[in-house]
């Protein structure tokens, strides 16, 4: 059975448990502690341990767990459909996620750091204008970030959105965003890894 570390209010954790529940893996899951500190050097989660091989980076483990069951729907193997899933995964991770750092850290985490106004505002700036990127890209593809169908860039993009709508701030109206939202909400994964009340 795979065995996921890492607490289940982190938002990469709930990326592979989200894609767990989408591939119907069975799975074990367990905070971390510094006894797994020899799993990644890196000393964050989410970590994966699949029968003694031991992998990190969330959207890498996603990846990894769509290519070991050849879960073509959420990650094709044609290498241009593909490439589309993997970057907007990427675009989460760098563009996005960066986005919203200091805004997150001071407005929900409190932060003690995280404090400065204009940073703040700054932050939730670049949030906005990154997810209104996203808001002009479902308009033309019309219904998921990669195209027509549901992948795994709508698990990693779903999860940062969840926590741009939680966060305590001013936010610009993005129909095309909300009916995403819509569609997502109709997967059982978003309901219980995603849209469960933690940003």
């Amino acid at each position: 059975m795979l065995n996921i570390i890492g607490k289940p209010t982190s938002i990469n954790v709930r990326k592979v448990l989200w894609t767990c529940v989408e591939l119907g893996l069975p799975f074990a899951r367990e905070d971390w502690t510094e006894n797994h500190a020899p799993l990644n050097p890196n000393r964050m989660v989410p970590v994966l341990v699949d029968a003694g091989f031991v992998l990190w980076e969330s959207n890498t483990i996603c990846r990894y767990l769509c290519a070991r069951e050849n879960a073509d729907a959420l990650l094709p193997r044609d290498v241009r459909a593909r490439a589309g899933v993997e970057q907007w995964m990427d675009w989460q991770a760098t563009e996005l996620n960066n986005a919203w750092r200091y805004a997150f850290m001071a407005l929900v985490r409190k932060s003690p750091a995280h404090t400065d106004p204009a940073l703040i505002a700054a932050s939730v700036a670049a949030w906005n204008r990154h997810v209104g990127i996203l808001d002009a890209h479902l308009a033309a593809t019309g219904a998921y970030a990669a195209g027509e169908h549901f992948t795994l860039a709508d698990i990693v993009i779903g999860l940062s959105l969840n926590r741009w709508s939680l966060t305590p701030m001013d936010r610009p109206d993005f129909p095309h965003l909300s009916a995403y939202l819509v569609r997502l909400a109709e997967r059982p994964g978003y309901r219980t890894w995603c849209a469960n009340g933690v940003p």
